[in-house]
């Protein structure tokens, strides 16, 4: 009997822990940015999934040029002036083997709307974050970590 409660107890607390587990094979979540450059945080930015894609909105501005509270001076169209903070700044990725790829991300800085891959890294708790125009060898690599 002792037996057979220590195994329902075991198998229960696996059970529990499958969703964090789970959770770290995705990048849906928080994440805070690191500039590439400056190696500073800079926002946190929340993935989500939408109809089977992966989109990305900064949800806090952390460190701006621009004070508490920038817009996003330099983009075009419907995002013009535009609070960033609330701004979705990814779209479009898809599950393509063991990265996401096939979206599009805005670097609010230039306003500039660059292709996009992400692969996770260190059991989930890094992203790379790699923007391009045309071929993905050249183009720009961020590094984020993920929020607990």
């Amino acid at each position: 009997m002792k037996s057979l409660i220590r195994t329902t107890l075991a198998l229960a607390l696996a059970a529990s822990a499958l969703p964090v587990l789970a959770a770290n094979d995705t990048p849906v979540g928080k994440w805070k940015t690191i500039d590439d450059k400056t190696h500073e945080v800079k926002s946190i930015v929340e993935i989500s999934e939408n109809g089977g894609l992966l989109e990305g909105k900064v949800v806090q501005v952390l460190k701006s040029e621009h004070g508490p509270h920038p817009v996003c001076a330099k983009c075009d169209g419907e995002r013009k002036n535009k609070p960033i903070e609330g701004m979705t700044i990814m779209w479009g990725l898809k599950k393509d083997g063991d990265e996401w790829s096939g979206g599009q991300i805005l670097d609010p800085a230039k306003g500039k709307i660059y292709k996009v891959t992400l692969k996770l890294m260190d059991g989930g708790s890094k992203l790379d974050v790699h923007g391009y125009i045309g071929f993905s060898l050249i183009g720009r690599s961020q590094e984020w970590i993920r929020q607990e």
